[in-house]
């Protein structure tokens, strides 16, 4: 088994400005995910706010030994993500995945790209 069910990205943030060609450059936060498993992968992505009560579920599917990118900037149901706001976010799958997280800044020409690994918990088998 690769990965986990339950994964946690406690820092997000959408820059409100992109400097650059679109969409490529456009500011932004991914989470991609890994599905090495058989199955397709239902994902249920609630987001958190420092001052206002949670948004979600985002439902997304990855199909079985896929990977696929979602952007935050895209996602619109139940609602949008606002920009220049922290927010962290919950990734609950009904199969074992791998996340990652990563950010574009690109609010300057000297762009930033950031990327770090989601944090694992325990799946429901307490694995």
């Amino acid at each position: 088994m690769t990965g986990k069910q339950t994964w946690a990205i406690p820092e997000g943030y959408i820059p409100e400005e992109s400097t650059g060609p679109e969409p490529e450059m456009t500011s932004h936060e991914t989470i991609c995910v890994l599905n090495t498993t058989d199955e397709k992968a239902t994902l249920e992505i609630t987001i958190y706010f420092p001052d206002q009560d949670p948004v979600g579920p985002y439902e997304k599917t990855v199909p079985p030994q896929r990977t696929r990118h979602f952007r935050f900037n895209e996602f619109d149901d139940p609602e949008e993500i606002p920009t220049g706001e922290p927010f962290a976010s919950v990734l609950e799958s009904t199969v074992p995945v791998v996340c990652q997280h990563t950010r574009l800044d690109s609010r300057q020409a000297e762009n930033a790209l950031l990327s770090t690994m989601a944090y694992p918990a325990a799946s429901e088998s307490g694995e």
